[in-house]
């Protein structure tokens, strides 16, 4: 549970990583993580020098879905026992950069707030060497999540038509701009049975955000639901390289223009 009453606005200005998106959801089961990995696998396949960093902290899978095997990750990275540039591997099928996490890790789901600027010092540091990051943080409203998604240039946030995914997400976005009032948001629809639900359920949080929150966050893209996607994860392969032309695929690269086209 979050105390709202110690939520104060962040010292850090949003964008201060201004060539990283992060991904975001009130909870879990939307495909936030998937949607992190193709996002970034477009983004390469469009010429960008992309890095993946698996912020999700405590509960990382990107290495799972890719199949990876990392000698070091970010426990590593913020116990001391690497730097942060010695912890990311190449995936080369796929022609972008991972900084895996440490699936499981409790403790880093609850870093000091010293440590958690330490980290976000070092990949500011390190950003200027990728075109673009892709941060795939944790479901949840948690502090680490908020501080992370308050770092980027922007936030997606991930929300399905399920009236729990569309509170959570909800959520994310009032305490996320309670804490940096200056944050871009964006809406992305995943697993949608349509064009026009997944139009419906951004209209539906659309209103909730602009009558209550006095903001109306853009939508960035609507993701229809495809099978594929499952069989794609099974296959621990990502989606544009195991089914390029299905519907999903073709929706997440839509998505991509659209960000790359973002000035």
């Amino acid at each position: 549970m979050v105390d709202v009453a110690q939520i104060r606005p962040s010292t850090t200005a949003a964008g201060a990583l201004p060539n990283a998106v992060a991904i975001a959801s009130g909870k879990g089961g939307v495909g936030k993580t998937w949607l992190s990995v193709t996002l970034c696998h477009a983004l390469a396949r469009a010429g960008c020098k992309a890095l993946l960093f698996d912020g999700d902290l405590g509960l990382a899978n990107v290495d799972i879905q890719l199949g990876l095997t990392p000698h070091h990750d970010l426990a590593a990275v913020i116990a001391g026992r690497c730097k942060l540039d010695e912890a990311i591997i190449n995936y080369g099928e796929g022609g972008f950069d991972v900084l895996a996490g440490r699936s499981g890790s409790g403790s880093l789901a609850n870093l000091s707030p010293e440590r958690l600027t330490a980290l976000s010092k070092a990949l500011a540091a390190m950003a200027p060497a990728y075109d673009r990051i892709v941060l795939d943080l944790g479901a949840g409203v948690e502090r680490t999540v908020r501080q992370l998604a308050a770092q980027a240039r922007s936030c997606l946030v991930v929300t399905t038509d399920e009236p729990t995914a569309m509170t959570d997400a909800y959520a994310f976005i009032k305490l996320l701009l309670m804490q940096q009032p200056d944050a871009e948001v964006r809406i992305v629809v995943n697993m949608a049975g349509s064009e026009s639900e997944g139009e419906r359920t951004y209209a539906t949080l659309r209103k909730a955000c602009a009558s209550f929150l006095k903001t109306a966050p853009v939508l960035a893209g609507i993701v229809r639901r495809d099978r594929k996607v499952k069989e794609a994860i099974r296959h621990q392969a990502p989606l544009l390289m195991r089914y390029p032309n299905c519907t999903a695929a073709e929706d997440v690269e839509a998505l991509t223009r659209r960000l790359l086209a973002t000035p």
